[in-house]
């Protein structure tokens, strides 16, 4: 749905520079493809994304959050209404006693791994290497190394439709493999919510200890996983209970498929790469011909991680 004159004009009175209309999706993901996006509006603080929030749902325009656009693929028509990128502002990490930490939905999760290690928290190390915001991987319970954020997630800060801000216990959320929603009783829809904040609980340890344990761990990420190509980290979800995903696509042949510029890599049979002039097309026709490869072989039908937005 087209955003009206009148409607664009509220938001440039607002935001002035920090929105952008008609804004190529492509420079804000990963996977560098994706057409444009009606409106782009960046917040750089809580009051600036309550307001947005209660905007968008006053004016009826649908609305998508971006962190770092990692794990993310837009479709080549664009994303219809407003994004709001919150990964320019909303980055503040902060120490609150002992051992919790809080970091706004914005900041980058390498960076509170960091923060963690340098003040001798230990917990996050399993994030390390992860790329995007905390707000995305808190959202999809990212993982890595037998560990997500449900193991040190305490609780989270939300903006519901209305605008207003609540508190959620980490005992009101369900968490599964690359999923997070309210626990049943709680009636509710996580993803009619905006998570603005994570707290998380860890554990003291030395912080000499930490880093090499952390750099031990990039070393091994360097080493399994393609660098050098736009991608959005590992695309598909691994089957429960079965062999990698990635060692699915390996064993059905997947290494090397490819169409126009987008790849499976070499490297990691679970990483498309876009080799330079992917495009959104070439990665969901390659995506649809890896699945049918491995449906064919293992019967197994693979689920994309990676969310796919627009038209």
């Amino acid at each position: 749905m087209a955003i009206q004159s009148e409607l664009k004009k509220q938001l440039k009175n607002r935001f002035f520079d920090r929105v952008r209309f008609d804004e190529p999706m492509a420079p804000h993901t990963s996977f560098r493809v994706g057409g444009p996006a009606d409106a782009y509006v960046t917040a750089t603080d809580e009051n600036e994304m309550t307001y947005l929030i209660k905007w968008v749902k006053e004016n009826n325009l649908p609305f998508f959050i971006i962190g770092g656009g990692t794990n993310l693929l837009v479709k080549d028509q664009g994303i219809r209404g407003v994004v709001i990128s919150m990964a320019d502002g909303l980055v503040k990490i902060s120490q609150h006693g002992a051992t919790v930490l809080s970091a706004m939905a914005g900041a980058s999760l390498s960076a509170l791994c960091r923060f963690a290690i340098n003040h001798g928290l230990s917990g996050l190390n399993f994030a390390l290497g992860i790329p995007g915001t905390v707000g995305g991987a808190i959202r999809m319970n990212a993982g890595a190394w037998k560990g997500d954020m449900s193991d040190v997630l305490d609780s989270i800060r939300i903006i519901l439709p209305d605008g207003s801000i609540e508190s959620v216990d980490k005992t009101g959320l369900t968490f599964s493999y690359r999923s997070l929603s309210f626990a049943a009783e709680n009636r509710r829809d996580l993803s009619s919510c905006v998570i603005i904040e994570g707290r998380f609980l860890l554990s003291h340890q030395r912080p000499e200890f930490l880093k090499a344990k952390a750099d031990s761990l990039l070393n091994a990420r360097k080493k399994s996983q393609p660098t050098g190509f736009a991608s959005a980290g590992c695309f598909f979800k691994n089957p429960d209970n079965r062999e990698s995903a990635g060692k699915l696509i390996d064993l059905a042949g997947g290494k090397n498929l490819r169409v126009g510029d987008a790849e499976v890599s070499t490297k990691h049979a679970n990483f498309i790469v876009n080799r330079g002039r992917a495009t959104a097309e070439d990665i969901l026709r390659l995506m649809n011909i890896v699945q049918e490869a491995v449906f064919k072989k293992f019967n197994i039908m693979l689920e994309p991680e990676v969310k796919i937005v627009g038209d």
